[in-house]
């Protein structure tokens, strides 16, 4: 618990998968104003409904594709209309659409790079001046270990995760005198529905690769997301933070 979270706002992308719903309950049970954006209406009311058990906080739900970058200004001017600023802001929206190069097709590198890298852009560059108004801020990117060492199948999805770090770098230097921190997390292997398909054989392969032979969890990455919000880290930006296990050495 941190007790300079309570009250900060908080805007979270992508909210209701695995990584996204891990973090926003853990910014409500410290009793932060949470904005959760998604795609979809009906996971988002479910998942508002759910969270809304924990303490009773405050929560906005935003249908929203985050690479409508019109549909999204205008979902923020909403949000901040609402709760008067915006103090924390977690790019975690993201897909895959994996293929080996020759067979990718120009669609599944735009939708990739849309809305993981293009939707990080958006939000940093919407969001930041409401933040450097008030001279605060925390910006949170989930990146990816593929970004770093790259991944088959994945150009798109890699080339956007590297992008997003570069993104944190540069946007760390821009924003710093301002007051507002900036910093990639990057999971590796995390237990998710997509991990819990991989057969026992894939899974023990990984394995591994990892120094601590297992995946790590939602509530691992929330963890991290959440220290770096808070003031003991208010030294840390132009992070990039692998939370992989000891698979990157």
């Amino acid at each position: 618990m941190y007790k300079e979270l309570e009250n900060k706002v908080a805007i979270v992308t992508g909210s209701y998968g695995d990584i996204g719903n891990a973090i926003s309950e853990k910014f409500i049970s410290q009793g932060m104003k949470v904005a959760l954006l998604g795609r979809n209406l009906e996971k988002l009311e479910i998942q508002k409904a759910n969270l809304e058990k924990i303490n009773g906080s405050k929560i906005l739900i935003k249908k929203l594709d985050v690479s409508d970058s019109e549909s999204y200004k205008n979902c923020i001017e909403d949000i901040y209309k609402e709760w008067e600023h915006i103090d924390v802001l977690v790019n975690n929206a993201g897909i895959t659409r994996d293929n080996i190069i020759v067979r990718m097709s120009e669609d599944e590198w735009n939708n990739v790079i849309d809305t993981n890298l293009k939707g990080t852009f958006t939000g940093c560059k919407i969001i930041s001046k409401y933040m450097i108004k008030q001279k605060y801020g925390k910006i949170i990117n989930i990146s990816s270990i593929v970004g770093q060492i790259g991944n088959k199948g994945q150009t798109n999805y890699v080339a956007s995760k590297a992008g997003i770090d570069g993104i944190t770098k540069t946007l760390s230097k821009e924003l710093g005198s301002r007051g507002i921190n900036v910093n990639s997390v990057s999971p590796g292997y995390i237990e998710t529905n997509m991990t819990d398909r991989l057969s026992e054989k894939i899974k023990n392969e990984l394995y591994e690769k990892i120094s601590l032979k297992r995946f790590g969890n939602a509530k691992e990455v929330a963890s991290l997301v959440n220290f770096l919000i808070s003031d003991e880290a208010s030294y840390i930006t132009g992070q990039i933070i692998n939370l992989d296990g000891g698979m990157i050495t």
